[in-house]
């Protein structure tokens, strides 16, 4: 673990950069005409009064460019009709807008009217290692601002499925860094940094029930999304075009494949749904259902790095390189990656 000055000298540069956010909806709010009642008499008389701007959540964030732009996480500011309310460090606060959501990595950008701000720089998350020291900042339970935990990354290209309490929605959630440093409801958004005081993650989830079990996203998929941002003006996901069931072990058994890894192409027998999208990369290239993608770039496609997983990893108008097994031979197909409409 890092000495207790690093830690503070680290704490100290990357404060200014770290934003709460809080969100606000109108509700409709009700009255009791007859106040004199009891209950349940005065819930019976309750009627609608009018709606009224209320806070509803808080959570987290961090400047990633001087010119105003926030990074948080897409479930921080899910809702449409909500209200975001960035307040910064030195508490002065901005009405936000949502420029853009990555749903697949759970990633948000925001943009107030502010420039020369405080920014935080982001670093690069291939080259972390198990043990690393890290410090995640947030808004911890939406209310209290600033808070710190230290710990160290305790694993890396975790895998989970996270649930939107509020939303009552679930999303699987790929490549995420483990840390022990504590990550709290309002953390989400806020960042996680190395002792260089860069960015290496987003806060994202923590597993309720456990103790020092916190993940967050890696800064590389910000990256992307920032760059997709500024030359395309929104965030780009990379399409293949076909429909797949993952293989293992037991699926291997079931059926009498040849292999116990790879990517089944098969309908999911819904009319219209295809196991080759029509005009897709992949009909291009000359995918056919029953086909078993075995690679994509001499990555192995496995139960714990699906071909969703590896997609993620190519830009669109990427040419990329497909192992495919078909009727026990293998073949190498090149296919061009399209936007996913």
């Amino acid at each position: 673990m890092a000495n207790e000055l690093e830690v503070i000298k680290t704490i100290k540069k990357v404060l200014p950069g770290v934003v709460s956010i809080a969100i606000s909806k109108y509700l409709t709010v009700a009255e009791n005409p007859f106040p004199e009642l009891l209950p349940p008499l005065n819930d019976f008389f309750t009627i609608p009064k009018g709606r009224k701007k209320v806070k509803v959540a808080g959570g987290s964030g961090f400047i990633a460019d001087s010119s105003g732009i926030i990074l948080t996480n897409r479930h921080v500011v899910i809702d449409p009709r909500a209200e975001y309310i960035v307040v910064l460090n030195d508490k002065r606060k901005f009405k936000a807008e949502v420029i853009a959501r990555d749903r697949i990595n759970d990633i948000a950008i925001l943009k107030i009217n502010e420039d020369n701000l405080p920014y935080l720089e982001l670093g690069d998350s291939s080259k972390l290692e198990l043990g690393q020291t890290v410090i995640a900042i947030g808004n911890t339970l939406g209310n209290f601002e600033n808070t710190v935990s230290v710990g160290v990354i305790s694993g890396l290209s975790r895998r989970i499925k996270a649930v939107d309490l509020i939303e009552k929605t679930s999303q699987n959630l790929r490549g995420l860094i483990q840390t022990d440093a504590a990550i709290n409801p309002g953390n989400s958004g806020g960042p996680l940094v190395d002792l260089n005081g860069k960015v290496i993650g987003i806060n994202c989830a923590m597993v309720f029930g456990a103790e020092n079990i916190g993940f967050a996203i890696p800064s590389d998929a910000a990256k992307r999304d920032l760059e997709d941002l500024r030359k395309y003006g929104k965030i780009r996901e990379p399409f293949l075009g076909v429909r797949y069931i993952p293989i293992d072990e037991e699926f291997q058994k079931e059926y009498g494949l040849p292999v116990s890894y790879g990517a089944l192409v098969i309908s999911d027998g819904i009319p219209g749904r295809e196991a080759v999208v029509p005009g897709s990369p992949a009909q291009k290239a000359g995918i056919q259902e029953a086909d078993i993608i075995l690679e994509v770039q001499n990555k192995k496609i496995t139960p714990t790095n699906s071909l969703e997983d590896v997609l993620q990893e190519f830009k669109v108008g990427e040419e990329i390189q497909l192992k495919i097994l078909r009727k026990n031979k293998e073949l190498l197909l090149k296919a061009i990656l399209a936007e996913k409409k």
